[in-house]
């Protein structure tokens, strides 16, 4: 639709107005309307009844889900899940698990200390951050490669048995 028209007696500041005039700015509202609830009504799949959606498996308080007892939920992981010269992150955790060498176990805080990216992985003997490159020693956390120019500071972790967790 086009601007309201005036006639030629009309100045600048007499546009008509009311119910049954149409501005640009209610056409654009009605169409942004008009996209919101088709894109509401895509998020909708085939099948969907309105049934709310299952909660899913109950959780218990009975242990690991692996099959295991990680003395509750402390336990961040078995040492075997650890590879020998290699790592894990555990971002949600806040902690980088790494062994170095057989039935040694190391804690590292999992944010770069460049620009505060969390690190991705570990690989290739290092904890690596994938934001600009920078590598850590899995022994230390010393940098091995930059642009990170500080260490990542040790995190106190404890291994019980089969067990590893926070300090």
């Amino acid at each position: 639709m086009s601007e309201p028209q005036r006639s030629a007696d009309m100045s600048d500041d007499q546009v008509p107005v009311g119910p049954g005039v149409r501005t640009r700015r209610a056409m654009l509202t009605g169409a942004g309307a008009v996209g919101a609830a088709v894109v509401l009504a895509a998020c909708g799949g085939e099948g969907d009844d309105g049934a709310a959606p299952s909660p899913g498996p109950q959780v218990t308080d009975t242990g690991d889900a692996g099959g295991g007892d990680r003395a509750g939920a402390q336990s961040l992981a078995r040492t075997t899940d650890i590879p020998v010269g290699g790592g894990a992150v555990f971002a949600a955790q806040g902690v980088v698990i790494t062994q170095p060498s057989a039935g040694d176990f190391k804690g590292f805080d999992p944010i770069c200390t460049h620009q505060g990216c969390p690190v991705s992985n570990v690989d290739g003997g290092t904890i690596n951050c994938t934001c600009h490159g920078s590598k850590f020693s899995i022994e230390d956390g010393s940098v091995k490669a930059g642009p990170a120019t500080t260490p990542l500071p040790a995190k106190n972790i404890k291994v019980d048995g089969d067990q590893i967790a926070l300090a």
